[in-house]
């Protein structure tokens, strides 16, 4: 689905997704350091930059204004995790250390339950890796839209549904992109239901 429920476009996910695909080489992930934040200037409140810290743990090190509304707070330096409500802590930690690992995209509808007088808030978040100047699999590219009022925050999600496309079927369909849905449906792994623009830069990124 390219929308949500409201007809707000996905249209954020669906530019860095292709901003990132444009950068995949012969030596496969892009390099945190090709990323140009002109490229992504239109879409730059919902963007992040996370970094490995451990094994399916990884902390903001960029996060565009959209996200601290969502958080009620700066998250420069706060796990990936903080966004998530408990009871999907692991589930997020195992899809981000296969993004990093294998390497692929992730790609995650979310849900953040109407209580305490808040009303439900449904968003959409897609996890694309880089390469830090090393080499490893380290960094990642994210697109973090949500879809309706944000209220009373910190707001903390669920995990609706997961899609993991591993690189290897990313780059297949872009030397292909006129494949069938069909032939497309085995490149990936799918778990079912279980402004104004402000980047805040890390001195040492």
């Amino acid at each position: 689905m390219d929308r949500f429920d409201s007809g707000r476009s996905l249209s954020p996910i669906r530019q860095a997704e292709s901003y990132w695909t444009a950068l995949l080489g012969d030596d496969g992930v892009p390099r945190r350091s090709q990323i140009d934040p002109r490229g992504l200037e239109n879409i730059l409140e919902y963007t992040f930059i996370l970094e490995r810290i451990a094994p399916g743990l990884a902390r903001f090190r960029l996060a565009g204004s959209h996200l601290s509304k969502i958080a009620g707070m700066e998250v420069r330096g706060m796990p990936l995790t903080a966004f998530f409500d408990p009871s999907s802590r692991d589930r997020i930690t195992e899809e981000l250390e296969k993004v990093f690992s294998e390497p692929a995209i992730g790609e995650f509808t979310l849900v953040s339950k109407g209580k305490l007088g808040r009303v439900r808030l449904e968003a959409r978040m897609i996890l694309l890796p880089l390469r830090s100047d090393l080499g490893d699999v380290s960094r990642i590219l994210g697109v973090l839209v949500s879809d309706g009022v944000i209220g009373t925050t910190p707001r903390r999600f669920t995990i609706d549904s997961s899609q993991v496309r591993p690189l290897v079927a990313v780059q297949r369909q872009a030397e292909h992109p006129r494949l069938e849905s069909g032939f497309a449906e085995d490149q990936a792994e799918f778990k079912g239901p279980s402004g104004h623009l402000k980047l805040v830069y890390s001195r040492d990124d």
